[in-house]
């Protein structure tokens, strides 16, 4: 494959640079180069100041609000802006709920929730896991059952992620229990503000309050809040966990952090000498660019194929692959960062009361978001479940 970039998009490239340069708060991206995920405001902030300029959908078509960008284009504008850093436009509505909208939606639908989306208007979460179906999704209990007006939904999701800003949540709800139990599954749009559902929050081991458990109880959803068919929602879930796993590898992110671990080892003195002349430190350093690259090239084949008209109502078993290889790159990410901090890693000491800061401030968030990243290899989709799809949909076994 050849990933040399043509001299239009390399001027798209210093496009979206200078865009980004010009407009991305300094506190931003500051912030975000300590390690630290963005606020919600940031978030916000920065999706909104990108809806302006019309970037905030790069993947939606131009009806929808979309930039009408190439494949290459979109990659081009995900890179740099990851690269920067800069927040991502919030995955959950932008790359998630609204695609399945514009895919299986009704007009009505479409109408009333993209612009918002696009605007983050309003802050999506995702409910799909339930305590006893996680990596076996399809078992899930949540039930909602049709009263000639609105949908009654009683059940429990776990692990929804930033739920506590959220004003909607897409969720899996079980319809009907004939047949196949992927076939009584529905897609359904629950505004968080309904009477009966509550936000439990639950702590990470990196202290973080990142994920959450969401209980329905009588919930009141109006009809017109199905997605597409009901009992057809294990398609759709399908189609949104291939988007997902498409964007799961974040190659912009961790060609910055490359970047900023080399600067950090080549300065960091360890046995008397810079970290970068440990040969062994370098060897992982070596072995991570070359996975990254792999990655890269991964994602690109995955995005030609949907250029040259892929049919998108079905995810790409490639993605599986993306979706293991990215978790690795990650995990493997924190890892290195962790060995460049060395026992810095633990980077507070008691003086007389109170924390001292005893390491460069980056070292606070290494270990941290080491623990915190050993998730990426469960979230949407655990390895062992993406390694089936591979071995049936790819491999023929």
């Amino acid at each position: 494959m050849d990933l040399k970039f043509t001299p239009e998009e390399e001027a798209f490239r210093q496009e979206v640079r200078d865009f980004i340069d010009a407009n991305l708060p300094d506190e931003t991206r500051e912030y975000m180069k300590l390690g630290n995920p963005p606020t919600k405001e940031m978030t916000i902030q920065w999706q909104r100041m990108l809806n302006t300029k019309g970037w905030a959908t790069p993947r939606w078509p131009a009806e929808w609000g979309g930039p009408g960008w190439s494949v290459t284009q979109v990659y081009i504008f995900q890179q740099e802006n990851q690269s920067a850093p800069a927040p991502d436009p919030l995955g959950f509505g932008v790359n998630m709920v609204g695609p399945v909208i514009i895919q299986f939606g009704n007009d009505e639908q479409k109408k009333r929730f993209l612009p918002r989306i696009a605007n983050l208007d309003d802050w999506w979460c995702q409910g799909f896991s339930e305590p006893g179906s996680g990596s076996d999704l399809a078992s899930l209990k949540t039930k909602a059952e049709f009263d000639g007006e609105n949908w009654i939904v009683n059940g429990q999701k776990t692990w929804t992620t930033l739920a506590q800003h959220a004003d909607w949540i897409f969720a899996l709800v079980r319809t009907s229990n004939e047949g196949k139990k992927q076939e009584g599954i529905s897609f359904l749009l629950i505004d968080m503000k309904s009477p009966g559902v509550t936000v439990h929050p639950i702590q990470t081991m990196d202290g973080g309050h990142e994920i959450n458990s969401v209980f329905f109880d009588n919930v009141k959803v109006p009809a017109e809040n199905m997605v597409g068919e009901v009992n057809k929602g294990w398609t759709y879930a399908k189609f949104l966990l291939g988007n997902e796993r498409l964007g799961a590898p974040r190659v912009g992110a961790s060609q910055a952090k490359l970047k900023e671990l080399k600067e950090i080892a080549q300065k960091r003195i360890v046995r008397g000498k810079p970290l970068w002349d440990h040969p062994r430190f370098r060897d992982k350093f070596v072995e991570a660019q070359i996975e990254l690259k792999a990655l890269e090239m991964t994602v690109m084949r995955v995005l030609s194929g949907i250029e040259a008209g892929a049919d998108q109502s079905k995810p790409d078993p490639a993605t599986s692959v993306i979706k293991i290889k990215g978790a690795q790159m990650v995990q493997r990410m924190t890892e290195l960062y962790v060995e460049a901090a060395g026992e810095q890693a633990a980077p507070w000491i008691d003086d007389e009361g109170g924390n001292a800061l005893v390491g460069p401030e980056w070292t606070v968030r290494a270990a941290p978001n080491y623990f915190n990243f050993r998730k990426s290899s469960i979230y949407g989709g655990s390895d062992q479940v993406q390694k089936g799809i591979i071995s049936k949909a790819i491999l023929g076994l």
